[in-house]
């Protein structure tokens, strides 16, 4: 089904693969009377032609990119905003949309939510961008129809910001990453590896994209085979995917966590321009005649079956048809892993949701960017006409991802079949993808085509006692499983006549309703500030020397964003930086706020110009031994703050917070042994804080220890790759060594100016 091959590969033609071993020179020049350099023929890539094209370093193993257009929704444009108006922001320089899909539902936190909206609204007119009101559409989709131009770069607040198969390279970041570009700065990164991916054959009837996704995600998420990578998808099987097919896989791209992705484009992607109106945009990307990748991940799309992730990520994947097979097996494994995700917080288990040996699901959605698309909705109903779910448990809701959607089902009837089977059709949102809608009874199991399965993406709050799960699958099998009454089925398993009805774009609807500036600022409007949104704190820069308190210690494999800084109805108070830190890592480590704000004492009282042990009694042991090595070691010239430990943190959403919220509260570094994705190690140099590395094995800390870091500013400005540290305990000093990676000169001067903000005000 899926073969990851060892090293690098050419493709020839964009049709076959050469390995690039000892006779790789020979066969190339047999096949094609050339044999270039690998070097040569990586620049041959789609990636790299669109990456040359945005990079204005002129260095190609140093990018320094400019993006085409911006795009954020409601939980990140109000502090990307802020950060960029606190850092001189006139206008906005390039296209930037703001869209409204995440906090569309304003029952939570009594008006804050619209008043983001407003917020937002004046600033697409006072800075010249474009607004899109709540369930218009979510984030992506919007941005698929409007917005993607072939060999065009567009950066997102989300980390689901992915648009490649329309030939657009997008990446999702941190909201800072967003606000360089507003000033008119660069994103900076090292040429990424490139890896193909090459498809061939077609689906079986039944098959979806997210059987495609989730089968190459669960291939590749565990080795770490396309981290922080490109990946591009060529090969013959590429043309028998429709446009929508292709978006499905695409978007799902993000949690195998490479950085972007890209796709050849052919007539099918030229149709989907011309049918949204905008056949300009379309352009056509091949890999030149030799191309070299980097690895290759072959798919045979043939041997796909209906898949599912089954709590709590979306490479925990088995075909259905195995999990129906062994079922009371994966049961236990599921439990297991559950243990280590939710730390033994509640009692878990799926077993009792088995019911004359098979699995009983208790709700189903198909919604947002990855499974809200027309084609996907469309099958659905296929399966579902002249069904009826039925009136127990088990319940489904379709969120079409945009109103022209909505429309078209409207339009061809595809509406009524579903409501006639008992479907519930709401609006273009976001919330089920992040626990903010659907959220299902204590216990209870739901199936969903969205991108994401992490623990309480549902909604569920462990440390209320209330757990519910969710597995990922298509929408095809969330159709067939709902057909059945809620009983696990593969949509193999039904025989449905797929109509394949054409699908018509209606842009009225957005020219009726979208704000669009046309890139026209207005100086004189002025910005509507709900009582909620608040400015960033005041940070400060990067002391001589830094004593850190570790206030958190994660062991788990990996550590989501989500666990970092909870997504649901917390993300009403994402415009108030004070008021979101509250709920920092609150699902993961409750006891984190407590002990952040306690140590935080002491660098207030050193801002104050007052002694710090005075403020914070237990740093006068401290002290003391640091100064039988370092007596010089003062309030005026040390910074105390505070640290977490994780092994790999940082999997999951591009949100900022996950970083900021620490800073709030005095945070001045990570220490982890790797970071799992780019964006989430940007955003804490972004937020000035140290992302450290150890190396795997024991820790020379624990929680609660007291860390010390002479010279911490001179090692940052002298780009020392290590950095001398020291656990002082029992009036002892014990020396070990943390790693900063690479950074560029840049991020450098964010760390030493303590935050971006800051940065861009020396600047």
């Amino acid at each position: 089904m899926i073969k990851l091959y060892d090293g690098g590969v050419y493709l020839v033609n964009g049709t076959e693969i050469v390995e690039a071993n000892q006779d790789a020179a020979a066969v190339l020049a047999a096949k094609t009377g050339s044999s270039p350099s690998r070097e040569e023929a990586a620049k041959n890539t789609i990636a790299y032609s669109i990456l040359k094209e945005h990079n204005t370093s002129g260095n190609m193993e140093k990018l320094k990119i400019k993006f085409d257009k911006l795009t954020s929704h409601d939980i990140t444009f109000v502090g990307i905003i802020q950060t960029a108006r606190a850092s001189g922001l006139e206008k906005f320089p390039i296209p930037y949309v703001l869209t409204n899909c995440h906090n569309s539902l304003c029952a939570v936190g009594g008006t804050i939510n619209e008043d983001d909206h407003m917020f937002g609204l004046s600033c697409a007119k006072k800075y010249g961008g474009v607004y899109v009101p709540p369930h218009q559409a979510v984030i992506h989709q919007f941005a698929r129809e409007m917005l993607a131009g072939g060999g065009k770069m567009i950066l997102g607040s989300d980390s689901h910001t992915r648009y490649g198969a329309l030939g657009t390279m997008a990446m999702g970041e941190g909201g800072p990453e967003l606000v360089k570009q507003l000033l008119s700065q660069t994103y900076d990164i090292n040429m990424p590896g490139v890896i193909g991916v090459y498809l061939t054959g077609s689906p079986a009837k039944g098959v979806g994209p997210q059987d495609v996704a989730l089968a190459i995600i669960g291939a590749v998420f565990g080795n770490g085979y396309v981290n922080n990578k490109v990946m591009e998808f060529v090969g013959p099987g590429v043309e028998s995917l429709s446009a929508d097919f292709r978006i499905g896989v695409d978007v799902m791209t993000t949690e195998t966590t490479c950085l972007s992705s890209i796709w050849k484009t052919d007539d099918i992607i030229k149709e989907f321009y011309e049918i949204h109106g905008r056949s300009e945009d379309y352009k056509e990307l091949q890999p030149k005649a030799v191309a070299y990748y980097d690895g290759m991940v072959y798919v045979d799309l043939s041997e796909i079956k209906p898949m599912i992730a089954m709590p709590f990520h979306p490479s925990n994947t088995y075909t259905i048809e195995e999990l129906n097979e062994n079922l009371m097996d994966i049961l236990d494994d599921v439990e297991k892993r559950a243990k280590v995700s939710l730390d033994g917080a509640v009692d878990f288990t799926l077993k009792d949701k088995v019911r004359n040996g098979r699995l009983y699901v208790d709700q189903g959605i198909i919604a947002g960017c990855a499974g809200g698309g027309f084609e996907n909705i469309c099958d659905a109903a296929d399966i579902l006409k002249g069904k009826f779910i039925g009136n127990d448990e088990f319940t489904l809701s379709v969120y079409p991802a945009s109103t022209p959607i909505y429309m078209e089902l409207a339009k061809n009837g595809k509406l009524a079949d579903l409501i006639q089977s008992g479907a519930v059709v709401k609006t273009a949102f976001c919330g089920p993808c992040f626990g903010a809608g659907d959220t299902p009874a204590n216990n209870g199991f739901s199936i969903r085509h969205s991108t994401r399965n992490f623990p309480n993406r549902e909604g569920s709050k462990l440390q209320s006692g209330q757990i519910a799960s969710v597995a990922l699958m298509d929408a095809r099998s969330i159709a067939a499983t709902a057909a059945n009454k809620g009983y696990l089925t593969a949509a193999t398993e039904v025989d449905a006549d797929f109509t394949k009805p054409k699908y018509f774009f209606d842009r009225a609807i957005y020219e009726n309703r979208v704000f669009d500036s046309k890139g026209v600022a207005d100086p004189s409007v002025e910005i509507k500030m709900g009582p909620n949104i608040k400015d960033w704190p005041a940070m400060c820069e990067l002391p001589e020397h830094m004593i850190l308190k570790v206030v958190s210690e994660i062991h788990d494999p990996v550590t989501t964003t989500d666990e970092l800084i909870p997504s649901g109805e917390t993300s009403s108070y994402r415009s108030n930086p004070l008021g979101l830190a509250e709920f920092t890592l609150s699902r993961k480590d409750p006891a984190y706020v407590g002990l952040a704000k306690e140590v935080q004492k002491a660098q207030k009282a050193i801002q104050a110009g007052d002694c710090p042990a005075e403020a914070l009694p237990e740093l006068k042991p401290v002290f003391q031994a640091i100064h039988t090595v370092y007596p010089d070691v003062d309030k005026t010239n040390v910074g105390v703050g505070s640290t977490i430990f994780a092994v790999k943190p940082g999997d999951g959403s591009a949100r900022e917070q996950a970083a900021s919220c620490q800073k709030v509260l005095g945070g001045w570094a990570n220490i982890a042994n790797s970071y799992a994705t780019k964006r989430y190690r940007s955003n804490l140099i972004n937020w000035g804080m140290l992302p450290f590395l150890i190396d795997e094995g024991e820790l020379p800390f624990s929680n609660k220890d007291y860390l010390f870091l002479p010279d911490i500013r001179r090692a940052v400005e002298e780009k020392a790759s290590q950095v001398k540290a020291y656990v002082v305990k029992d009036g002892a000093m014990k020396e070990f060594t943390l790693r900063l990676g690479e950074m560029t000169d840049d991020e450098r001067q964010i760390i030493l100016d303590g935050c971006l903000i800051n940065y861009n005000r020396v600047k």
